[in-house]
């Protein structure tokens, strides 16, 4: 074999492994950060996911926004079914740690097991989880800010926006259902009906203690519930991407081939 069909050999060698990547030896990945500098990564692209996002997840936003407006018009036909006509609370924030204590629930539950079993895969579920809770809690704050919206005990009144309230969205909700959404949506499709039960679940019943407990009218918790599905759903995708830089060594016959890829933006 002469030497400029041995470099040919080689060439169509290293395109074929780059191509394949049979045996992939990932670099250091999102896995692998720090916590700090992995957290602040994704603060960034979740605070500019607007700005990158694609027909399809404005539809899912459109979608949200239509599920919220239906339900402020039967806010009051809901809150009936909870508390007595012309009935308003006297205290307030009585029930919230037992309304978080599903969701509290799930997430410690979910690290204990992964402590006990040692499973890697467990403390990167835990950690969306607790993740998720913190980033769509912080969201969840900046919409009371802007809403303003009285909490139903109050006034009784479902159109009290703007008056310095913090019902809209619902806090406990929202954290229950990002807790719940990867829980519901983690692991192998074995258990996926009974973790969607559960994390779903999870999220329901909050929302529906916060409306027996007079605390949200139901389009604070649909809200609540679309932040928090929206929020586990993204960081889910982001820690679940494959790593942009791949490194490839393949045994041949006659010696080795070795390839590198990386995705360049």
């Amino acid at each position: 074999m002469t030497p400029s069909s041995r470099s040919v050999r080689a060439v169509a060698l290293f395109c074929l492994a780059t191509a394949a990547l049979p045996l992939r030896a990932q670099t250091k990945d999102q896995r692998d950060e720090g916590p700090v500098r992995r957290w602040a990564g994704d603060a960034k692209a979740y605070v500019t996911a607007p700005l990158h996002a694609e027909r399809t997840q404005w539809v899912k936003f459109g979608s949200t926004v239509a599920a919220i407006a239906f339900a402020y018009q039967h806010d009051d036909d809901m809150r009936e079914h909870f508390v007595p006509q012309g009935t308003l609370a006297t205290t307030s924030g009585s029930h919230n740690t037992s309304d978080a204590l599903p969701a509290v629930l799930a997430l410690g539950g979910t690290w204990l097991a992964a402590r006990v079993s040692g499973e890697p895969d467990g403390r990167r579920e835990a950690g969306t989880m607790f993740e998720a809770a913190v980033f769509s809690s912080v969201a969840s704050e900046l919409l009371k800010q802007v809403a303003g919206r009285e909490r139903p005990f109050v006034a009784g009144d479902r159109s009290g926006f703007r008056e310095g309230g913090d019902s809209f969205p619902s806090m406990h909700v929202t954290a229950a259902f990002a807790i719940g959404t990867v829980l519901a949506e983690s692991g192998n499709d074995r258990q996926r009906w009974l973790r969607r039960v559960l994390g779903y679940g999870v999220g329901a019943i909050t929302a529906y203690e916060r409306m027996n407990h007079d605390q949200h009218w139901l389009s604070d918790t649909v809200a609540g519930a679309g932040v928090g599905i929206a929020t586990a759903r993204f960081l889910m995708k982001r820690h679940d991407a494959p790593s942009r830089r791949t490194f490839a060594i393949v045994p041949m016959h006659d010696g080795l081939a070795i390839s590198y890829a990386a995705v360049l933006r």
